[in-house]
């Protein structure tokens, strides 16, 4: 008999797929260069983007496409989940690597983007420890 689903997986499955869908839109506008999304940054900061090497775009997509992957897994309830998600880890790191040892301009290492980086480093690691919770309690097949 399969187990019922909790509410609380549909309400972190959904809440992580909007957050994610808001990480696949960035990389998506900013890898088509999105003259309207685009248009936001200064010519510095277009330069740093632009320049970004073929390896930390690699890990920055497969951060993205694996946290998204996850959150619809999660809602289907899958076991691979957890591996969509742990990829997403290694993207996370990857990128952030790259941009941490990087010269990335001044405008965006700012307070406030260092903050927005930890929380996506603590969404992102949460959402690995809760899914593999759900495996563990067999709620993902």
């Amino acid at each position: 008999m399969p187990v019922k689903t909790p509410w609380h997986l549909w309400v972190v499955g959904i809440v992580s797929l909007l957050w994610n869908a808001m990480g696949a839109l960035d990389y998506t506008m900013t890898e088509i260069g999105n003259p309207t999304y685009m248009g936001q940054f200064s010519a510095e900061e277009l330069a740093y983007f632009n320049g970004f090497p073929a390896w930390s775009v690699a890990f920055w997509a497969l951060g993205v496409w694996g946290a998204l992957t996850g959150s619809v897994l999660l809602l289907l309830r899958k076991r691979w989940a957890v591996t969509a998600f742990g990829i997403s880890v290694i993207g996370l790191i990857g990128t952030s690597l790259y941009q941490f040892t990087s010269d990335m301009p001044a405008s965006l290492r700012t307070p406030g983007m260092m903050v927005f980086t930890a929380m996506i480093f603590v969404v992102t690691l949460g959402l690995l420890w809760y899914a593999r919770r759900m495996r563990a309690h067999a709620l993902l097949t």
